[in-house]
């Protein structure tokens, strides 16, 4: 399964989810302040007192954006309103449905960068996804070195700055989703081994078990999408 880029598509009325299928959702979290409102309405007194405790509006606007997209995704799925939906959260804090919604075998992945978020949705997978914005790094060479292969370093080195940029991402954002999926932390990001080309789609060898996907949900943005196992079906919706 390849592919650098899907078209996003307006999600139909009687929405399922296959048990082969992987669905991600693109979200803008740039909103307009009525849809804002009504999303901040179905988060619970905590996700509010988190999202009060960021500095900068913007980033408590897009948070609230992020998060009541979330709930709406996931209600839609289960068949429950937004603010019905109940969270735990493993010691990392990835959220997980909490409960008997658990029952489902819903599983989900959120991931945002800038003004834009992905959601990664499937049946009894583990599922992870990452999403960054492309920006200039400083002393990206050190970066690569200190949390890349050693094999996979040498790739990026040999590239021009421009091509530097674009792999060290696409590198990053696959490791990221892979160990999201796995729930380790990114002190782990050199455990996980991938192989890629400027022309060539990348491919997870720590473990034959994985199917991994890029793409580029936007302009400037890199994503990757891990999940358990192979043979299933990737559909992407606008939220």
């Amino acid at each position: 399964m390849t592919g650098l880029n899907h078209l996003w598509l307006s999600a139909p009325t009687d929405l399922t989810l296959l048990a082969d299928e992987v669905h991600v959702w693109r979200i803008n979290l740039d909103i307009p302040k009525l849809q804002l409102e009504n999303l901040a309405a179905t988060l619970s007194s905590d996700e509010l007192a988190r999202a009060n405790r960021f500095h900068f509006q913007e980033h408590r606007q897009r948070f609230i954006a992020g998060r009541g997209s979330l709930r709406s995704i996931l209600g839609w799925y289960l068949g429950i309103a937004p603010q019905q939906v109940r969270f735990e959260y493993e010691s990392r804090g990835k959220p997980l449905l909490a409960d008997s919604l658990a029952e489902s075998g819903l599983l989900f992945n959120l991931s945002h960068s800038q003004s834009l978020a992905l959601c990664a949705v499937n049946y009894g997978r583990k599922i992870g996804i990452d999403l960054e914005y492309v920006r200039s790094v400083s002393d990206l060479e050190a970066l690569a070195q200190r949390f890349f292969l050693p094999r996979e370093y040498d790739v990026v080195r040999s590239l021009s700055s421009h091509q530097q940029q674009e792999v060290f991402f696409r590198y990053w954002t696959c490791k990221e989703a892979y160990l999201k999926a796995t729930g380790d932390g990114i002190s782990q990001l050199e455990q996980a081994e991938i192989a890629l080309t400027l022309t060539q789609s990348a491919k997870l060898l720590t473990s034959e078990d994985w199917s991994l996907v890029e793409f580029t949900p936007a302009e400037n943005y890199r994503a990757a999408v891990a999940v358990a196992g192979s043979g299933w079906n990737l559909k992407c919706w606008q939220f």
